[in-house]
Formats: structure tokens, sequence, C-alpha cells
């Protein structure tokens, strides 16, 4: 029997370590397996994904060089952050002349507030850059360590263009067996203030996060995989282990990046909502063309240069309890079954549901005593939970992971129902109104923020509890809905399936084409140290020109992948409906207008009459489509062309010459975007043609002259 190649996903959850075993070929999930999250074990998470990776290779039969790619998302960073379990920081701030006024204030955050009355602990020194000598260096670094200090951050006002010194003291600290770390090695940004509150909170974090971070390695090393060890970053990426010592900081919120990233790879999705329900909690992030939307975090309420997904929690999930007043049922969550350590009505066997009379509790302390229990006369004890609800209302279908007994939720609603005066299913669509009146409340916020097209947005399930909000939201909000595959394990194939992920941002006034080549030299440097094969790596050159940002985001996998994603390409006709949904036009309208690598161009012209039908306006309507059908690109009224490598000095100069409006003051160059082989490139930043077009030079080095790449302007 042929072996075949696997990559294994696990990720670490506050309540189980969930594991994945995918077909590297094929992508078709082998084998997942959860067990409790080993908080308490003295070797901390560690020991549980050593115990699960042990587990799940030996059911699967699968032997160790099999595995091509093994990688974790972990909560850690997070909970370290929520709970205060963090190093005390010394900081070495430094600067001369006037900057050095700003910089001794600027350099020192003092105490960060990370939750309400967790803190992380600081102190400061400032030394003069102009005259720096090492026993200077030494001295302030003794004086922040018999304060308390256990890591040092070196901060000095424009590092950024010069690291030197920041260097200096990380070298010095190192020699003297204390963690440290530099302002510049964390973000590129001018920006003193919030580059050293960066650094710092990423500093607080290493001591913890390379305990883990050698034990886990190490626990792979002796399992005899040959594959590093990768591990999940805020934005959806993965990065080595090497650079999780670096900057642990990148780590914080992964757990909330995995299944969107795997919602993203397993599921074809154009502009989505994204909903993941667990037990407690529901995690909320948005999919626009095809993408997921990033945004800077924050931490404690104050801004950080870490660039995290968009992703917004809720206390509403299965295990949402029913909150009741003077015979009402007033709310739902955020408490759930599980923090008032009940079990939840919908899995309860039949006859352990006898004759079950109400009761109120207050899950934790300081909670109002209105949260609506019941007690059976077999003396125990459940839970009303949204899960219930959901299940009495039939919206779980067959097989899913909250798919309940219906007979025993009936039974125990009735007397709920009957303490407010409503029939099982009027209480039960109460319910679930509440909960879905909450959701859609940071629905609607997000929904305008990335200006999606309600008409066309699908809400998609994922988690174990997806079934249980979604096709009801998507029911009364007439949206559409898919519940993702095997959604309880979304996040873990995230994991599996992630590529490695690098974005470096410099502050940059109208950047040359220099500024863009060393820029992007810089970020494949940094993405192949982070485990990317080089031969992989794919850049995207953003520029910011308000906030005066040079952005470069690259992407890559840890090894050649022949195949993309096993997905099956969609005919002319599928995709054609699926684009002319996408611009709310009638089905029949697209036509196919231009094909260029993994990419198509759909276009059709509507026409309006008005003043009594003298005047006709034409809108053109343009959808571009992947191979596997997800909407990469929509708008109407664009121009578009396919343009060969070798025309770029004449024919598309003047596509962009003619898209350009021009007046007295300056010439306004269209927005641009480009599809050739299986890149979209957007260059919708750009501010001048010489801009666009060395970007272009340089994105398309490798193409052979004849190679094809459609263009889109508009303005």
């Amino acid at each position: 029997m042929e072996r075949r190649k696997v990559r294994v996903g696990i990720d670490v959850g506050g309540t189980f370590t969930d594991a994945a075993v995918i077909d590297n070929e094929t992508y078709e999930v082998i084998g997942k397996m959860k067990i409790p999250t080993t908080h308490h074990d003295e070797d901390g998470v560690a020991k549980g994904i050593v115990q699960i990776l042990k587990r799940i290779l030996e059911s699967e039969g699968i032997a160790p060089d099999d595995v091509t790619f093994i990688a974790h998302g972990t909560t850690q960073a997070t909970n370290a952050l929520l709970e205060g379990d963090v190093a005390r920081v010394g900081i070495v701030g430094m600067g001369s002349g006037l900057d050095g006024m700003s910089a001794r204030s600027e350099s020192n955050p003092g105490d960060i507030e990370l939750a309400p009355g967790k803190y992380l602990k600081t102190y400061h020194t400032y030394l003069d850059s102009k005259n720096l000598r090492d026993e200077d260096i030494e001295a302030a670094i003794d004086e922040l360590a018999r304060q308390g200090a256990e890591v040092i951050v070196a901060s000095e006002a424009y590092s950024v263009d010069d690291p030197a010194n920041e260097l200096r003291v990380v070298e010095i600290a190192n020699r003297k067996g204390m963690y440290a770390t530099g302002g510049h090695e964390i973000s590129q940004l001018y920006g003193l203030k919030t580059r050293t509150r960066t650094a710092v909170v990423n500093a607080s974090l290493i001591p913890k996060m390379m305990e883990t971070a050698n034990m886990t390695e190490k626990s792979v090393k002796n399992a005899n995989i040959q594959s590093p060890l990768m591990i999940m970053r805020c934005d959806g990426g993965v990065m080595s282990i090497d650079e999780v010592r670096k900057r642990p900081i990148l780590t914080m919120l992964s757990g909330l990046a995995a299944g969107v990233a795997g919602v993203l790879m397993y599921e074809k999705v154009s502009d989505g909502i994204f909903f993941e329900v667990g037990g407690t909690s529901v995690d909320i992030s948005v999919i626009k063309n095809g993408k997921v939307m990033i945004k800077n975090a924050q931490v404690g309420g104050h801004r950080t240069y870490l660039q995290s997904l968009d992703v917004r929690t809720l206390g509403i999930a299965g295990g949402s309890m029913i909150k009741v007043a003077n015979g009402k049922i007033i709310d739902v969550g955020p408490r759930s079954a599980h923090i008032a350590g009940k079990e939840y009505e919908a899995f309860a066997p039949t006859e352990q549901i006898v004759n079950p009379k109400v009761k109120f509790v207050s899950p934790r302390e300081g909670d109002p005593a209105e949260y609506i229990i019941f007690e059976s006369e077999t003396g125990k004890e459940f839970s009303y939970t949204l899960a219930g609800a959901a299940n009495i209302l039939g919206y779980i279908p067959e097989g899913d992971y909250a798919r309940g007994n219906k007979e025993a939720a009936v039974r125990a609603w009735e007397a709920l129902a009957a303490h407010v005066g409503l029939s099982v299913e009027e209480a039960a669509r109460q319910v679930m109104n509440i909960a879905i009146d909450k959701t859609m409340k940071t629905v609607n916020e997000m929904i305008e923020d990335y200006e999606l097209d309600r008409s066309f947005v699908t809400l998609v399930g994922g988690g174990g509890s997806g079934a249980v909000l979604v096709p009801a939201m998507a029911e009364r909000e007439r949206f559409r809905f898919q519940i993702a595959n095997n959604a309880p394990y979304v996040s873990t194939i995230g994991v599996a399936l992630a590529m490695v992920k690098e974005q470096l941002e410099r502050t940059v006034v109208n950047p040359t084409e220099e500024d863009i080549k060393r820029i992007r030299s810089d970020i494949v440097e940094r993405i192949v140290q982070s485990g990317a094969s080089e031969d992989t790596v794919e850049v995207t050159i953003e520029i910011d020109s308000q906030k005066n940002i040079l952005r470069a985001v690259a992407t890559g996998s840890t090894e050649l992948r022949s195949k993309d994603l096993g997905q099956q390409a969609l005919s002319v006709e599928e995709m054609a409906a699926i684009a002319a949904s996408s611009v709310d036009q009638p089905a029949d309208s697209m036509k196919l207008a231009s094909q260029c690598g993994r990419w198509s161009l759909f276009v059709c012209e509507e026409t309006k009459k008005s003043f009594f039908g003298l005047i006709k306006k034409k809108t053109n309507y343009v959808s571009v489509l992947d191979r596997e059908g997800v909407v990469r690109f929509k708008k109407g009224n664009v121009h578009y062309a396919k343009v060969a490598k070798a025309e770029f000095g004449n024919r598309l100069q003047d596509f962009l010459d003619d898209n350009t409006i021009y007046s007295d003051a300056n010439a306004t160059i269209p927005k641009v975007f480009v599809f050739y082989r299986e890149k979209m490139l957007d260059l919708t930043g750009m501010q001048t043609k010489e801009q666009l077009m060395s970007i272009l030079e340089i994105e398309t080095e490798m193409l052979k002259e004849e190679e094809e790449l459609i263009v889109i302007a508009y303005q």
C-alpha cells in the first residue's frame, strides 16, 4: 500500500486541544481528535500537544516521515495577557538632541493595563545615545534588573532608520543572560510611543512562550518528525518556532485566526461573515473578495502596531443560558451552561427529564439570580440553553455536532414555557430572536465598516455550535448561509492548511522605486527565515499615502504545492451565475469577456432610461472569479484590457492615460487591479503612474514577454 504524505494541525483551546490530519495531496480530512487542554500539568499546554500528536498518528497508522507539515495554534499569549501572567519589563529608552526630550517620555509607557485589575509592570531608564558607551548600557540594564525587570526592551527614537544602538542593548542584555528585544524588530513604523508599547507587550510574553516553544519543539523532534514545527499567527498565517521566540506577540489572537483560515481554504466564500460558535462565545469575522479583513490590534484599550484579524467576540453561543425576570424572558447569555457547571437540556436522555421544576441561579458571584435552570424529579439539574431552542425549532440538521434530543428538550421547556406564559415553540422563538438581535447589531456594524453588499453576503457557521445560531439568523434576516465542512474542527483544519505569512511596514513619504525594491527584498528574506520555501513566495506591495506607510505582505508555503486545494474548476455557466449574483444582475446577463491564468472576467451592461425614456444611461458591471468560483473583484463602471507583458511600454501606458483624470493641479491616476497566472495584484494605493509601473515591473519580472495579464481600471 502506498504511503501518503499528511499535514497535521493542532489547535490549543481553553477547554479542548484538537488535532486534525489532512492528506497533503487531496486535502481530505483523514483523522480528527479532541482531548482536554492540559492547563494544570507541570509542562502546561505543551503536554497536551505531545499527547494528542502521539495518539492521532498512532490511531491513523501514520509514520513520522510521512508528516510534511505540522503547525499549532494557541491561545496562550492571549490568555497570558488577559490573566496578567506576564514578565516584568525593563525599558532602555534612548535619544539625543531635541528628539531626546520627547523620546524620554514616549519610550516610557508606564504600567500597561491588560484587563481590569491586571497590569504589565514596566521599569524605565533613559540614555543619551549621542556618546553611548557599553558601560552605560550595562549599568542601565543592571539597575532595571535590580528593580525587578525580567526582560529588556531597547527603544530609541528613529531606530527603524538605524537600529545599531538597540542591537547593542539587546546583545549586552543577552550576554547577561536576559531575554531582550528592540522596538525595530517588532515594527518598522515611526511613532516611538506605539512602537515601544508593542515591543513591551511582546517582551512580556517571551519567557513563557520560550518555555512552551522549546518543550513543544523538543517533543516533535522526539517523535522523529522531520518537518519543522510552525505556529499560527494572528493574521491567519504561520511562522517558524524561531520567529515565535523573537515575536511571540504575533501569536496573540491566533486561535481566532485559525477558524477563518480554515473556511477560506475549504469553503468557496467570496463575501461572507464567519461565525465560529462555541459553547460560551461566538467569534465573528469578515471575508471580502475572498480575503480576511485585518486591523491594528488593541491591548488594554491601547493601539499597537500588531496587525491581526478583525474578530469581534460576543457572549452568545450554544451553551448560552436564558435570563428570566418578572415572568418574562429578558436576555440570552453572556453566561453559559459551562460556567454554571450544568449540563445542556438538549443532550439529556429523555428518561432523565421527569416533572421538571424551574429554579434560578447566579452562575458567578455577583451575577443576578435570573439565569433559569430546572431540576428533574431524578434529582439532576440541567440548564436551558440556546442549543435547546435551536433543536426545538428544527434548525440543527441530522448528524450535526449540535444535534440533540428534541424530545427531551421539548419536555424540559414545558416548565419554562409555563413559567413565562407561552407555548414551548413561542418561548424557543423568543430566545432565538433575542440571540439574533444581539448578534445582528455586530453583523450590521461589520457590513457597514467593510462596505459589503448585503444581497451577496453569505453567513458561514463554524465551531461546534455553528448550526445553533447561523441558520435561524440567515432565515430571519434573509441571508444565504452554509455550515462549514467539519465545522467543529474548522480551526484545526485552518492550522493544518495555513500558509507562512509575513508583513513589513515602513514610514516612507512618496516611496521611490528603490524604496519599493528594498522592502520587497527584505520581506522575502524575512518570510524565508519564517519557514517558507522561496519558490512559493508571493509579495503584495501597498502604499498608504494618507499615513505615509509603505507595506509589504508576503505569503508562501513550507513546500512546493502542486495542487490547489484539490478543488474542481467550475464550468463557465456556473461561474457566470455566481458573477451575476455578485453584482445583483440577471443570471443570463453575464458574459465571459476574458480569461488569464486562474482568472475569468465576466461583464454585463445595464441600460437605464430616465426623463421619459429620452436619456439612456449605460453602466457596465465586472466580476472577476478564480477557478474555484470565488469572486475576488466586483464593481460597476470599470474599464478593462488584456495586455501582454511586451505591451507595457505602449498599450498599457495608453490604457492608463485614457483612464487618468487631468486637471490644472495634477493628474489623478485610476485605481488598478492586475490579474495574471495565480496572482491578483492590488495597485489601488499608487499615487503616480511611475509608482504603479515600477511595482508592476518588479512583480512581473518572471513573466515571458508574450504572457498576458488582465488589467482593470476605475476612478
